[in-house]
């Protein structure tokens, strides 16, 4: 039995005065990728500086103006990294590098070394403040841990005429979520007074769900606290730093924007420490999906994807939200008749909004393929077979016939699994197309009889075919060549036939286009019914090769 008792619960800050629940997200945050240091000192086997440098220029094409590139004072690679992409004039001047440091002068001054000949650049000193961390890592008290944070702002202001551009300070009390709230406001408080930011020339106050402790509401409730009570505050962005120990992350970001954050910081597909930071892709796309511009060129997932895992080392699940394999797949039947249903509404209405059930937005405009959004296996059901056959092929199997289909290929799936379209198509010629034996349509000639008799049949066939292989022949008469046709079968194999349905259409356009005819055909004497298919370039020849594949599948040519 698991021992819940052996944990505590944390510490819920009573807030009353809330009014995120009330708000929307209305726009794109500042974004600040941290992979190249949070996520890649995650990596079981960390990025190289060539796997950086291929990294960074793609943050920087996907549309990111503030990148954490490392902990210069922590590794020599990153120091290399970072003087290289400077160096080789490869930072844009709207992009600013942001380096991280604990708040000890060594590793700020190794900060201002790192970036030197850039324009300006993000100090990121931090120090932790929560609860647990004074008390078991660092045994010290308030004052101690609160003067610290104070003295690191100060030791950049005295090292700052050692760098030619601007320095743009962010401070992160670390552990922000094991820190009691009204403490962890005297601190930053404390920090942004000694910075002196203004209007003009802001800070960066970044609160980090360091672990992730509580649920969203929670850290929404904390951040809007910070928020309105900040000291400066039109002088102050607000960031967050979330991570995603309770699974919470992108819930966990998206209400601190409600309740004030103004920047987010993140990785790729949220890769990091232990469960991992906030997942940055999966927040743009979710701004995107309700018509927000996230503000990130993110049109190529599948782009995204392959560089993410040829320099972290790492595969993305097959279900992570939208960059995932199989998120825009549908294995379960009624899914699969769903989004048949909703993308021919969107086409029948011309529609400029896309509503299409099951799918948040259109794959395709994110670099997915639509085609293997459905596929077919034990789960599925008419719709994904009729989707399949529609979207691939081009035949608009008739509802009726969609289920009668779907029988056949769910015997195949439920002894191999998921079926390709190409072998739904081969099996839709054997069992419909291919329906030639034992009687085999051979040529049709028509005859127009309306003006030469007052009978209801103004139609004469004269019809050629193979029956087991011996080539025969009927005349008959109708009220059109189909009913003809129907007419000759019933007089020269004795059975009593009637077409219950007949629907046609093209399947491709022009002048060598060809048409698919299907018709739904009983045996009145043993109420059996069945569905055939005819295709040719002449519709009259494809809806009576439709009847004898019927006629062939009801075996009526055998009895």
């Amino acid at each position: 039995m698991l021992n819940y008792k052996k944990y505590q619960r944390v510490p819920v800050d009573k807030y009353p005065e809330r009014t995120w629940p009330d708000k929307e997200i209305m726009k794109a945050p500042i974004w600040c990728s941290v992979d190249l240091r949070d996520g890649n000192q995650a990596l079981i086997d960390p990025m190289v500086v060539s796997e950086k440098i291929d990294f960074f220029n793609y943050l920087v094409k996907l549309g990111f103006k503030e990148i954490e590139m490392g902990f210069p004072a922590a590794s020599q690679i990153e120091y290399d990294f970072i003087r290289e992409v400077i160096d080789r004039k490869l930072l844009p001047d709207d992009v600013k590098l942001q380096v991280l440091a604990q708040c000890r002068e060594e590793q700020i001054v190794r900060n201002f070394e790192t970036v030197r000949g850039t324009k300006s650049f993000i100090m990121h000193i931090y120090n932790s403040t929560s609860t647990l961390q004074r008390d078991v890592v660092f045994n010290a008290d308030k004052k101690q841990v609160l003067d610290l944070a104070v003295s690191g702002v100060q030791m950049v202001k005295r090292h700052l005429n050692e760098y030619d551009g601007e320095t743009i300070l962010e401070y992160s009390p670390e552990s922000f979520t094991g820190t009691e709230l009204d403490y962890a406001l005297e601190v930053c408080n404390a920090v942004i007074e000694e910075w002196g930011p203004t209007p003009d020339k802001k800070m960066i106050i970044n609160l980090p769900s360091t672990v992730e402790m509580t649920t969203p509401n929670v850290f929404a409730d904390r951040i809007e606290y910070m928020s309105n009570n900040m000291v400066k505050r039109d002088s102050v962005i607000l960031s967050v730093h979330p991570h995603n120990d309770r699974g919470c992350g992108i819930a966990t970001a998206e209400l601190a924007l409600l309740a004030g954050a103004d920047r987010i910081e993140g990785t790729l597909f949220g890769n990091g420490e232990r469960t991992g930071n906030v997942d940055i892709v999966t927040l743009a796309y979710n701004m995107f999906s309700q018509g927000i511009d996230p503000e990130l060129a993110l049109d190529n997932i599948k782009e995204a994807s392959e560089l993410y895992e040829r320099c972290c080392k790492m595969d993305i699940h097959p279900r992570h939200p939208y960059a995932g394999k199989l998120v825009f797949t549908a294995f379960s039947g009624s899914h699969q008749d769903a989004i048949n249903k909703g993308v021919h509404a969107m086409k029948e209405r011309d529609s400029k909004i896309w509503q299409v059930p099951y799918l948040p937005i259109d794959p395709s405009d994110i670099g997915r393929e639509y085609e293997p959004i459905v596929r077919i296996n034990s789960q599925s059901g008419k719709g994904g077979v009729a989707f399949v056959m529609d979207t691939y092929f081009g035949f608009k199997l008739p509802k009726g016939m969609q289920r009668e289909f779907a029988d056949v290929i769910q015997t195949i799936s439920e002894k191999q699994g998921e079926v390709s379209p190409e072998t739904i198509m081969d099996k839709f010629r054997e069992e419909y197309l291919n329906r030639k034996e034992p009687i085999h349509f051979r040529k049709l000639k028509v005859e127009d009889l309306s003006d030469e008799t007052e009978s209801e049949f103004d139609t004469k066939v004269h019809l050629m075919y193979t029956d087991h292989g011996e080539e025969k022949s009927f005349e008959a008469v109708g009220n059109g060549p189909i009913d003809a046709v129907k007419h000759g079968l019933t007089e020269t194999f004795g059975k009593r036939i009637k077409i219950l349905d007949y629907e046609e259409h093209a399947l491709q356009s022009g002048s060598n286009s060809q048409a698919a005819a299907y018709i739904h055909l009983l045996d009145s004497d043993t109420g059996k019914v069945t569905y055939g298919v005819g295709v040719s370039s002449n519709i009259t020849r494809a809806s009576v090769r439709a009847i004898f594949s019927a006629f062939n599948r009801l075996n009526l040519g055998d009895e």
